[in-house]
């Protein structure tokens, strides 16, 4: 049987070929993903983890107290560690660019720890010298060779630099607001305050170094030496933890991923089963016949499991090869983008082994099953025609029961994984309803394609053909369709989850972030001129959405700070220039910062005090404000206001710095004075448009594995009605008819699995998506209802070109041959 399965691969290489694509199709896409959630890490790690890269280990503390030196000390002294680094950072000011200028100092690492990468120049070499990050020195003009004078709260309170070099802009979307500078420690002595302690540390360990063992021996010696909670990560634990306090606590990437790998797993099951079981199932008759001759079951079943294994492996080597191929140019087209240079490949061993391993071991199953039928009843019983399944025989029953037990019990663990947030229970449950509907898929499509095949009949003969053969043979057009209906829920899934995830991460940032500049109007006599007429001049600014004024026209007064100014928000403005779209001001009620007193609230104005409700928001990014209608009075007198403004959304990092120069000088105020949460929003928003831009690329590979898998079907289908359709031949059907009726059927099935396919993507989308984020934010089902438009025409085109070849094959062999076939 070694000879011949041997000869089955060499001889009829062409079955194989369709099966090897999917196959191949399929451990592309699992390993793919695997590469997703090692390039997200490492990307993320390149991003938030910028800082700490090359450390081993980091120490933070856990209340944020700093660090003594008598900690950094005892940490620094341990066995394990081979090079440290105790951060030291503070805030300053400096004059460049016609302004003053904010900026974060930090001293610099040894080189073996040190997270900057130098873009020109030098680090800095003496106590007189500082580098710069490149953004800042092109946006306001400094070179290597520039001298700066930073002004801080130590005890000499400014030092003169040289810089010595220009770094690399930082993808850190917590520092890449401000200016970012490094010197030696005798510049943070001088412009830092005395006793101000480490932020953190970091540790290189000695090779072959236990990182466990280290962590704990660490952590103990600085809790020896006075220090309180240090927390010990590694980087990627320390990038882990960053982006779940991001998530309220839940490491929602990591999670997010893990369900697309556990969607691929599923997905690539069932597409490699279907059509597999479909080619084999073609071969029954063939395998009878060589248990006629002789052959016994056992040896059947190994031909069968042989051929399988070495296609399922050839096929799975060529798919990891082509997902790598896949993740590099998607890795290499973010990083072109200034955006998202942060983007990084990482391959990691799971990806190849597990690609190999399921594509190999999921032929070799996905095969067993249908030989194990084919020799499970007498050779003679074999070569005659099986039933199909339907509801009239045992089989269609069993298959029947099955399937409504799995979908009715995957329904309601799906929908109670979503409302209960439990992302494992909902995708158990999306897993086995799903299951449940393509066992009963034989029992409905067929009557669906034939309903659709009324459509078809203003083609005549060969639309009325191609809507009888969608009932006469229900395996055959369940089988050809359940291979596109699991491409196009999957895709439909994806699109609808990440319009829908997306839409809820931009309800998250607006929430946290409402305002994306804000600036405070220069004061009375500064010469600035009219504060109207400056937002005027906002307003016509390259990148900006909308702007406005607002006036002061109260004050709560506190005994902790003095007093807390109250600016007046028409309702109309704040719809023009908030994120939040539920942040409406309403008369009567006073906005206040987060951590703010509850209760009602007394202002004083400027005719009086007004008592008014309070509502604490969520954020602290934005100042106390009231709807204007509240407060009758006119504004404060001597207490300058306040300009909002809203940029658009594809305004890019360099042109919001850009803005807050030019917003600056509209007000007449520094450019420091110009904060808000624009470039944190634009940097997240990179982070994110990175994730969605691999998920992008899975849904490619998707699509071609279900358009994989109607070629096969249909082609298979064409081979086992040749006599059939050379019957018809017989009978007066022309060529140009057979195409037809054949292309009729195509695009019939296609046209219903992605109709189908698309409905039960979008439930699954939001579903999916509620479980994953409906802890952190307000998940809103959004339909991405061009891009499922596009899945739609593609599919059915898709399954147009699917009928060329098997039609053209059809055609072309004559009814007499045709009828001659066995």
């Amino acid at each position: 049987m070694l000879r011949v399965a041997l000869s089955q691969l060499t001889t009829h290489f062409r079955r194989f070929i369709a099966i090897g694509l999917a196959v191949m199709l399929s451990v592309m896409f699992l390993s793919s993903t695997l590469m997703v959630g090692a390039s997200t890490n490492a990307s993320l790690g390149a991003s938030i983890g910028e800082a700490y890269r090359n450390a081993d280990l980091v120490a933070t503390s856990k209340n944020g107290e700093p660090f003594t030196q008598a900690a950094v000390d005892a940490a620094a002294s341990a066995p394990a560690v081979e090079a440290s680094y105790a951060e030291r950072s503070t805030y300053v000011t400096f004059q460049a660019g016609g302004g003053e200028q904010y900026g974060r100092l930090r001293n610099l690492a040894p080189a073996s720890l040190e997270g900057a990468v130098i873009s020109s120049g030098s680090m800095p070499a003496n106590a007189l010298e500082a580098a710069i990050d490149v953004k800042t020195a092109g946006h306001l003009g400094l070179a290597v060779g520039s001298t700066l004078v930073l002004q801080g709260g130590g005890p000499v309170k400014n030092a003169k630099v040289t810089i010595s070099g220009l770094l690399q802009a930082t993808n850190d979307p917590f520092s890449s607001s401000a200016a970012q500078l490094v010197a030696s420690e005798s510049v943070l002595n001088a412009v830092q305050d005395a006793g101000a302690g480490f932020s953190g540390l970091q540790f290189a360990l000695k090779p072959g170094e236990d990182v466990s063992s280290a962590k704990e021996y660490i952590a103990h010696r600085m809790e020896a030496a006075g220090a309180v909670e240090p927390v010990l990560e590694t980087a990627q634990e320390k990038v882990t933890s960053t982006v779940a306090m991001l998530s309220a606590g839940q490491d929602q990437l990591t999670i997010v991923l893990l369900a697309f790998a556990g969607i691929a797993i599923l997905v690539s099951t069932l597409v490699v089963a279907n059509t597999f079981s479909v080619l084999v199932a073609q071969r029954t008759r063939e395998l009878a016949l060589l248990r006629c001759l002789g052959a016994g079951r056992g040896q059947i079943r190994g031909s069968v499991m042989l051929e399988a294994l070495v296609v399922g492996f050839i096929s799975s080597v060529l798919g990891v090869l082509a997902a790598t191929g896949l993740m590099t140019a998607l890795i290499a087209w973010a990083r072109s983008q200034p955006e998202q240079a942060f983007a990084t490949l990482a391959v990691p061993p799971s990806a190849i082994i597990a690609g190999l391993v399921a594509g190999t071991l999921l032929t070799v199953v996905a095969a067993l099953v249908p030989a194990k039928a084919a020799t499970a009843v007498a050779p003679l019983a074999a070569l005659r025609p099986a039933d199909d399944a339907s509801v009239r025989n045992r089989r269609g029953k069993v298959r029947l029961f099955v399937g409504l037990a799995a979908l009715l019990g995957g329904a309601a663990l799906l929908v109670y994984g979503s409302i209960n947030v439990v992302l494992g229970v909902a995708l158990l449950g999306g897993a086995a309803s799903f299951v449940g509907i393509l066992l009963c898929s034989t029992l409905f499509i067929p009557t669906v394609v034939a309903l659709a095949g009324r459509l078809a009949a203003p083609a005549g003969v060969p639309g009325k053909l191609a809507a009888v053969n969608a009932t006469r043979n229900p395996a055959r057009t369940s089988a050809t369709a359940a291979a596109l209906l699991i491409g196009v829920t999957l895709v439909s899934l994806m699109m609808t989850g990440a319009a829908t995830s997306r839409q809820a991460f931009n309800d998250t940032l607006a929430e946290n972030y409402p305002v994306d500049l804000s600036a405070q109007t220069a004061t009375e006599g500064s010469g600035s001129g009219d504060p109207a007429q400056a937002v005027s001049r906002i307003k016509g600014l390259d990148g900006v959405s909308s702007a406005v004024l607002l006036q002061p026209v109260g004050a709560i007064q506190d005994d902790a700070s003095g007093g807390t100014t109250v600016y007046g928000l028409s309702a109309a403005d704040a719809a023009s220039v908030l994120r939040d779209n539920h942040l409406k001001p309403s008369p009567g009620t006073v906005y206040l910062p987060e951590d703010s007193p509850e209760g009602p609230a007394t202002l004083s104005t400027a005719g009086g005090q007004v008592t008014l409700d309070a509502k604490v928001l969520r954020t602290r990014h934005v100042p106390a404000f009231v709807e204007s209608s509240s407060v009758g009075s006119g504004p404060l007198a001597g207490v300058p206001g306040m300009v909002w403004v809203k940029l658009d959304d594809s305004v890019s990092g360099d042109r919001v710095q850009a803005l807050q120069k030019e917003i600056a000088t509209a007000l007449g105020v520094h450019e420091r004075t110009v904060s808000g949460a624009a470039i944190e929003r634009v940097t997240f928003n990179s982070i994110i448009d990175v994730l969605l831009l691999v998920v992008t690329g899975l849904l490619g590979v998707a699509v071609v594995i279900a358009l994989i898998g109607v070629a096969n079907t249909l082609s298979l289908s064409v081979l086992e009605r040749t006599r059939e359709n050379s019957l018809l031949r017989a009978l007066g059907l022309t060529t140009g008819q057979l195409r037809g009726m054949l292309a009729i059927e195509a695009v019939l099935v296609a046209g219903v699995a992605a109709i189908m396919g698309a409905g039960m993507g979008i439930v699954y989308g939001w579903l999916g998506a509620q479980a994953t984020l409906g802890g952190v934010a307000t998940v809103i089902p959004t339909v991405p209802w061009l891009q499922l438009t596009a899945v739609f025409a593609v599919a059915v085109v898709a399954g147009l070109l699917a009928s060329v070849i098997p039609a053209r094959r059809a055609a072309r062999l004559s009814p007499v041959e045709g009828l001659a076939t066995a």
